[in-house]
């Protein structure tokens, strides 16, 4: 597993070339350019979130000293006042212009109110916001979010294509409390209503309780099992937690079920880990190589056509584009909320060629608010 996690760090540190305990702040060592501000960068850790860990890593080794990056508890829930201090502590450095929150998890909002009474200057960018759209907006400079409503339209054709009958659901009550996810699992089972397909709603462990990441991921080996011992191979399996998507991966495949899309879609989250993809230094960073590769190792399986994601990173490309955003705007090239400018750098994180990067407001309201979908597909 250690070398599965090195070999995705180099794959994603080459590919943005191209196109839990508590962790300290971190910087890199040159700079790419003599400037004089920095970027703070917040994610999870490992355990909670590895693909947006490796992304702040990346950037730290991308721009050096430019970028400070701290990390939130793994039980952020419970320890919203660490989040909070720590943010604090980041944006007490007079040079901090910026900072990239992703994911946006509870405590964000507070930890702004607290910076703001003092430094009213910085540049809040909260990609995957945890707390309610309108907290978010209120606060941050400019939000980015996955566009969850339409998603929960497109995953259950999705899993119609590939043979759903049934549309297996698991979450947790935290997660059921945040507006756009809750929103997302009503959008699900209307969907499923029109298409014929069965919702079924299954509570699993939520992993900043007393279970822990641990038992979150056994209960997912175990349960998906039984639910297909019940449905029939023709299930579809989706669940709303980022460690949650290993083990399911894993027994999709095992029992012949169906996995339409994870909750941060992307080539790299969890498919390596759960496939046991090796990559080679000279493949690091290329995205058709690894979906060859993911494609190869699901058809060994037999599940050829049943699986599938977006064809680029989601929360990565928020890290990416928001530190490109922060920089411009810390350069005075552009205002804090800027649309144009973040549809721009979110396409140029993508490499989007093809016009895939898609991006709506969540209402007139709030026009900070971004919502946005890229290119899907099914391996």
């Amino acid at each position: 597993m250690k070398k599965t996690f090195i070999l995705l760090l180099v794959a994603i540190l080459v590919f943005t070339a191209g196109c839990g305990t508590k962790q300290p702040v971190s910087s890199g060592g040159d700079t790419s350019s003599d400037v004089d501000y920095k970027i703070g960068i917040v994610t999870g850790t490992v355990s909670q979130g590895e693909e947006e860990f490796r992304a702040g890593e990346n950037m730290v080794a991308k721009y050096g000293k430019m970028i400070k990056h701290i990390t939130y508890p793994d039980k952020f829930s419970q320890e919203q006042e660490t989040t909070i201090s720590q943010v604090a502590t980041l944006a007490a450095d007079p040079d901090v212009k910026a900072i990239v929150f992703v994911q946006a998890v509870p405590g964000a909002a507070a930890a702004i109110d607290k910076v703001k009474e003092t430094r009213p200057d910085i540049l809040f960018i909260l990609g995957v916001p945890h707390e309610d759209p309108d907290v978010i907006a209120s606060r941050a400079d400019i939000a980015l979010e996955l566009d969850q409503l339409q998603r929960g339209e497109s995953i259950i054709h999705t899993a119609q294509r590939m043979g759903a009958k049934t549309f297996v659901h698991y979450s947790f009550p935290r997660h059921m409390s945040m507006e756009l996810l809750s929103a997302r699992r009503d959008a699900f089972k209307e969907t499923c209503d029109k298409l014929g397909i069965e919702f079924v709603e299954v509570d699993a462990p939520d992993p900043t309780s007393d279970a822990g990441t641990s038992g979150a991921q056994q209960f997912i080996l175990e349960d998906v099992p039984r639910q297909v011992e019940k449905y029939g191979t023709d299930t579809a399996f989706f669940s709303t937690n980022c460690s949650m998507q290993e083990p399911l991966i894993k027994q999709a495949l095992e029992t012949g079920a169906i996995y339409p899309e994870q909750c941060c879609p992307s080539p790299y989250h969890a498919y390596p880990g759960a496939l046991g993809i090796q990559i080679p230094k000279d493949k690091a960073g290329d995205l058709d190589y690894l979906s060859e590769q993911i494609a190869a190792k699901i058809g060994e399986k037999g599940g050829t056509g049943r699986f599938g994601t977006w064809n680029r990173p989601a929360n990565v490309a928020i890290i990416e584009a928001g530190v490109e955003y922060a920089k411009a705007y810390a350069e005075g090239k552009i205002e804090k909320f800027d649309k144009d400018a973040m549809i721009n750098y979110m396409k140029e994180a993508t490499n989007d060629t093809k016009n895939e990067v898609k991006v709506t407001e969540f209402n007139e309201a709030t026009p900070n608010f971004l919502l946005f979908v890229l290119g899907s597909q099914t391996f």
